[in-house]
């Protein structure tokens, strides 16, 4: 069964009206749901995160998130994939999840013509060390180049080893890694104003408690993993935990896709 909660809808005409069908969640109802706000100034880039946790917290089973994700899950990410100017993902959550480069999707070939957008998002992956695999696909055959986002202090021959293999590489930082709003205002100076993070968790983390963050897409898997897998972020803890407001709130197959926003 599919729905949408319009008590909690609280984006006029972002999505869908009730519906008792059981039909899913079209690309198109997902689009409209999901579309960025519109900027409210030149270069005002909106960072939003999208995360999938089971009942009980957890990020991942057995190191990956697919196990607790679902078709429609699946839907929504390749929904916000395409939506997005670039996807942003920490180095480890690279590896770990087998990144490639985003593909095109006729789809959403006419909106991202009409937005002034590439045919598919750049991804740009967040790394200190740049100890990456530079002859994987992601770097060597993307249809827009991938960036990767260091800082001042990054090795030289991995730094020349990206750029050897086609792959853009992004200062953001002073030191070894990257400063999370140096990222943001970085990427948004490139023209990338609508941005996607994947996470994973600790680069989440470096977000959230850097204030950057505006706005989290949680799926929340109707599953139980125990154990000890990761939380959707990490790091230290804030002093003050920061709220967030719920914009909507969408349920197919006992799958919550909860959209929060900054308040």
């Amino acid at each position: 069964m599919r729905r949408l909660f319009p008590v909690i809808d609280r984006t006029a005409g972002s999505g869908p009206g009730p519906d008792g069908g059981d039909r899913e969640w079209s690309l198109a109802e997902l689009a409209e749901a999901y579309a960025y706000p519109v900027p409210d100034g030149p270069r005002r880039a909106w960072l939003r995160a999208n995360m999938v946790s089971t009942l009980d917290g957890a990020a991942q089973h057995d190191g990956r998130s697919q196990p607790i994700s679902s078709a429609a899950d699946m839907r929504v990410f390749g929904t916000l994939r395409a939506l997005a100017d670039v996807v942003v993902a920490g180095a480890e959550t690279v590896r770990q999840e087998g990144y490639r480069p985003a593909r095109a999707r006729a789809e959403f070939a006419e909106a991202r013509r009409a937005a002034g957008q590439p045919p598919v998002p750049a991804v740009a992956v967040v790394s200190a060390s740049l100890q990456l695999d530079f002859s994987l696909p992601l770097f060597t055959s993307p249809l827009v180049p991938t960036l990767v986002l260091t800082g001042a202090a990054a090795p030289k021959d991995r730094v020349a080893a990206a750029e050897e293999a086609g792959a853009r590489v992004v200062v953001a930082g002073d030191g070894t890694g990257v400063d999370p709003a140096r990222v943001v205002h970085t990427l948004a100076a490139l023209g990338h104003t609508r941005l996607l993070t994947e996470g994973g968790p600790r680069l989440l983390g470096q977000f959230v408690a850097a204030g950057v963050l505006d706005e989290l897409c949680l799926t929340v898997s109707p599953m139980l993993t125990a154990g000890d897998a990761q939380r959707i972020a990490g790091g230290p803890p804030l002093t003050v935990p920061r709220r967030f407001a719920l914009a909507s709130l969408l349920e197919e197959e006992g799958f919550l896709f909860s959209r929060y926003r900054r308040d």
